[in-house]
């Protein structure tokens, strides 16, 4: 499977497009978009581009409601829920953290649940949104089931990303990563390419080991059982009920607390069901910001400057490696799969938009 080297600018309009031909206006189509390619030049390819297929079947298969309006169901100054009534995740999921900012401006933190929605995206990008505005930010979310519990063989649990930002300099610490040792679209990118599955990722409907991408998948849409592995592994000797419990704490932050549908009812026939959940924290209600970000920045200075293990040459701080990529690809162009662009071209047909003039003569 070929890479092809695409413009940051070439994809973000082509993406601009096609969003507002499914029928998104101009404002959603950009806040979509930047959730997506913001994913792409972090280097994350799971949750960028490759993504769009996703949403283009959730809208045929009715999952996706295009003309729905969230709701605010129960609001305090410093708490809300929202019921997302079967609408796209990134445009709720914006909303909510700018509500959860605002509350936390005013009052000191903001916590603020969903329902009924859809995928986000990378939960990253919404705590990222409150570090911009100097705030702690935590964005958590529940998907369909793919990870299977400790001991389990059937997917109980989604991938419940955790991401936590915080502002620090030279750059911010931001962590974002799923409670599953993989997400579902590592998972598609390995099947997109053809390449067996590493060791310890997923299990098949017996529970044994596999390292078939694409009976993985079909086991996990079709509920026949298996699935991805929790953070650890499948043995609490490696720490599997760690992840599991990890993954607990984002279901508890989205479904549990908005009162909507955990993640083994989500995502079945023309539901989608996916919650989150956002959390905004304002430093001064700990003391002085400037001097908290000092303290912090100090530690991670003092982090990266530790002795290294054998071989090897740098340690990196969460956030580093994200604010590189970024830098490089922007400049450089994003590399995306040929499977991809197969997959962007049929929908990019099927809406009327010639893929040809934004993005170039590829052959693939």
């Amino acid at each position: 499977m070929a890479y092809f080297t695409i413009e940051y600018n070439s994809l973000k309009n082509f993406s601009l497009a096609v969003f507002e031909k499914m029928g998104f206006t101009a404002e959603e189509s950009a806040i979509i978009t930047d959730v997506l390619l913001t994913s792409d030049l972090y280097g994350i390819e799971s949750h960028g581009v490759q993504r769009m297929v996703r949403y283009y079947n959730t809208m045929k298969n009715g999952r996706l409601h295009m003309d729905a309006k969230w709701e605010v169901v129960h609001e305090t100054p410093i708490s809300a829920v929202l019921d997302n009534h079967g609408g796209m995740g990134q445009l709720v999921a914006h909303h909510a953290m700018n509500m959860a900012i605002e509350k936390a401006k005013k009052l000191g933190a903001g916590f603020v649940t969903v329902r009924n929605s859809n995928h986000y995206g990378i939960a990253g990008y919404y705590a990222k949104m409150a570090c911009k505005e100097g705030l702690i930010g935590m964005s958590v979310t529940n998907s369909e089931a793919i990870m299977v519990p400790t001991f389990g063989r059937l997917a109980m649990l989604g991938s419940n990303p955790i991401a936590v930002a915080m502002p620090a300099e030279p750059y911010d610490f931001l962590f974002d990563a799923s409670t599953t040792v993989v997400t579902r679209g590592k998972v598609e990118v390995y099947n997109k390419k053809g390449a067996p599955l590493p060791d310890g990722w997923t299990i098949n409907a017996e529970g044994k080991p596999c390292s078939n991408a694409a009976e993985v998948l079909e086991n996990i849409n079709e509920k026949k059982g298996g699935g991805i592995l929790p953070l650890g592994g499948g043995l609490e000797l490696t720490g599997s009920h760690k992840g599991y419990g990890y993954g607990m704490l984002a279901e508890i932050f989205s479904s549990i607390l908005s009162l909507g549908l955990t993640s083994n009812h989500t995502n079945i026939g023309s539901v989608g069901g996916t919650c989150h959940g956002f959390v905004a924290i304002n430093p001064n209600i700990f003391g002085d910001p400037e001097e908290i970000k000092n303290n912090f920045s100090a530690f991670l200075k003092e982090l990266r400057e530790s002795p290294k293990a054998y071989g090897q040459e740098r340690i990196y701080t969460h956030g580093e490696k994200e604010v590189e990529a970024y830098a490089k690809r922007l400049k450089e162009g994003i590399p995306v799969n040929s499977k991809t662009l197969e997959e962007m071209r049929t929908i990019s047909n099927e809406f009327g938009v010639d893929m040809e003039s934004y993005l170039g003569k590829l052959d693939f």
